[in-house]
């Protein structure tokens, strides 16, 4: 997918379980970690404000746009999360 959701970078920067930061926005942990994953095909802007209110950052900390190029190449750290940019 295009776009790709950086909230597990923001939750290792803030601290944070994917638990308190679902508890704190309002949605299930479920609903959270499909949108962590990439997996979710949308996501309402009262969403979108309620993570960047709680993670203190902007939309464009969580989201960001990478060519399907990008997306098949990029590496991954030792625990398996993709580091934006290499």
């Amino acid at each position: 997918m295009p776009i790709a959701v950086d909230i597990d970078v923001m939750l290792a920067r803030r601290k944070m379980s994917v638990g308190e930061l679902a508890e704190r926005v309002g949605i299930t942990p479920a609903n959270l970690a499909v949108l962590k994953n990439g997996r979710a095909k949308a996501v309402r802007f009262t969403t979108l404000a309620a993570l960047c209110e709680v993670l203190e950052c902007q939309p464009g900390d969580l989201l960001r746009w990478e060519s399907e190029a990008e997306a098949k190449s990029e590496p991954e750290d030792v625990a398996g999360i993709r580091r934006p940019g290499g």
